[in-house]
């Protein structure tokens, strides 16, 4: 099976792409859709995430499953350390080996409920997403991917210290690291930057996502923790009102992002979809990520 590493170190521009499991029948309808519009596109790899303390257990290992067993997508399964004993995660990572699924994104997780309330690690569990790493390492033949934070993770007391624990994660054996909503280019660069002065190589993907309604731009600020910077908001308040020309300069923004991104020798960006296809798909064209058939 095809690693993540071997489809992002290629030397050519591309795509990811993350989807959510579905709720309900509805929803996975809709997932699938999306899925097959996509895999026309050749993305590098495809991600599948995983609930709050594991809430969605079930429903993300199913989806990775099919996604291995179904299609011709490099699937990749997240990993949550909350809630869960060290015995109930080997017992996923056995599952992940057996779908032949051989990429990991391996993250502590925030609590069910209230994602910035009190970590509690579970009584036979692990406290660090350094360990997961070591776990999944320990257990197989994995490619493992761990989380970054352009703006520092929320319980970091600062990007020093944000860094140092990213560069611990690293060194623990992880082979890539895919990072959180950023507004402005530079928020990442400056993340790639803070990497590398510390002695580090590892390819460190970006997450964008096509900022196409008020909704969505609220939820871009509280996965990235950072609020909208006033370049921005200058560019889209006068529109909150009018649907169509809100989603056309976001995706403009998000587009400009993506090439500065690209001209600063990214090779890979890692598209946050909602289990949607539409606004991925014109970003990609535009980027001419497409790939031209003969």
């Amino acid at each position: 099976m095809t690693t993540v590493v071997e489809r992002i170190t290629t030397g050519r521009a591309g795509f990811s792409v993350e989807f959510m499991p579905p709720r309900d029948e509805a929803d996975e309808v809709r997932l699938w859709n999306a899925i097959r519009e996509l895999e026309g596109l050749d993305p590098a790899f495809v991600s599948v995430t995983y609930g709050a303390g594991g809430s969605s257990r079930d429903r993300t290992l199913r989806t990775t499953g099919r996604l291995a067993q179904e299609t011709d997508l490099v699937s990749m399964g997240h990993l949550t350390a909350v809630n869960h004993s060290v015995a109930e995660l080997r017992n996923v990572i056995g599952w992940f080996a057996e779908q032949g699924i051989r990429n990991v994104l391996a993250m502590r997780g925030d609590p069910p409920g209230d994602p910035m309330g009190e970590w509690v690690k579970h009584p036979r569990g692990l406290e660090y997403a350094e360990d997961l790493v070591r776990l999944v390492r320990d257990l197989g033949d994995f490619c493992v991917g761990v989380a970054a934070f352009p703006y520092g993770h929320p319980r970091s007391a600062d990007l020093d210290t944000d860094t140092r624990y990213l560069v611990r994660k690293l060194n623990a054996g992880a082979d890539f690291a895919i990072a959180q909503l950023f507004f402005q280019p530079e928020d990442f660069l400056r993340l790639r930057d803070r990497i590398a002065a510390a002695g580090c190589q590892t390819p460190l993907l970006p997450g964008v996502m096509p900022m196409t309604t008020p909704k969505v731009l609220a939820k871009t600020v509280e996965l990235s923790g950072s609020p909208v910077p006033a370049a921005i908001a200058r560019r889209l308040d006068p529109l909150v009102g009018d649907a169509k020309a809100f989603r056309a300069e976001g995706i403009d923004i998000v587009t400009e992002t993506c090439q500065r991104l690209l001209a600063e020798g990214v090779d890979i960006l890692h598209f946050y979809t909602f289990n949607r296809s539409k606004a991925t798909r014109e970003v990609v064209g535009r980027l001419g990520l497409v790939p031209v058939r003969s």
